[in-house]
């Protein structure tokens, strides 16, 4: 549910505009039901930026709590450290990524002890850092090409403009930028739709994804 996905303005830059940034999700039924709610943060830190995400939905025989943490370095949001901690049902997980930029590894920790090292680029982001440098990109009139992104494995994401429509927001409608979203991991694969305001922010405002349950949506609160 969650990549689906934080503001970038244009040519002012982002960066340099924001010292902080929070959103509230509602999670939702396709009925428009709420099973629960979802937080976003960005802060800035010194030299680094730190996001974090958390869903927490209330379905019955299903516990759903999610929570992720990035910090990502100040000028290209590259990861520099990425945490995970997720229920889904009776599956719990959690994980820790460090991103080595002058060794070129990431090393993933799991909370059951298993450790691995998996080559990078100069620049890796996870998936809560990529959102961020997703939005800057679309921002600057650009649609990210595909890469690979890291949320504990490493996944292939490939982007696809799916059209301008309208979100609802409070009394009213916002125009917005739909993305498809793909994305392929070892041993999985999902696809999801996120919609961007057309603001200079590019702000989060609705992700739709399928799970076992059915389909989902998380939706900006205003």
């Amino acid at each position: 549910m969650v990549r689906g996905l934080l503001a970038f303005a244009l040519a002012a830059g982002w960066l340099a505009a924001q010292q902080r940034e929070n959103f509230t999700y509602s999670i939702n039924w396709p009925s428009g039901l709420s099973l629960g709610e979802g937080s976003m943060t960005a802060v800035a830190n010194g030299q680094h930026w730190d996001f974090a995400l958390s869903l927490e939905a209330t379905i019955p025989g299903f516990p759903l709590r999610d929570e992720y943490r990035s910090r990502a370095s100040g000028d290209g949001l590259c990861s520099v450290t990425f945490e995970k901690s997720a229920t889904h049902g009776t599956r719990i997980a959690a994980e820790k990524l460090t991103f080595d930029a002058a060794a070129k590894v990431v090393r993933r920790e799991t909370k059951k002890g298993g450790k691995s090292e998996t080559a990078i680029g100069d620049c890796a982001r996870d998936a809560l850092a990529f959102l961020f440098h997703t939005r800057k990109e679309i921002g600057q009139g650009h649609i990210p090409q595909p890469q690979t992104i890291y949320f504990g494995a490493p996944y292939a994401v490939t982007f696809k403009h799916a059209g301008v429509h309208k979100v609802r927001q409070g009394d009213s409608q916002v125009e917005a930028d739909k993305f498809a979203v793909a994305l392929k991991g070892p041993a999985s694969q999902t696809n999801f739709e996120i919609s961007f305001a057309r603001d200079a922010a590019r702000t989060p405002l609705v992700m739709r994804s399928q799970f076992v349950m059915g389909s989902f949506s998380m939706e900006l609160v205003p």
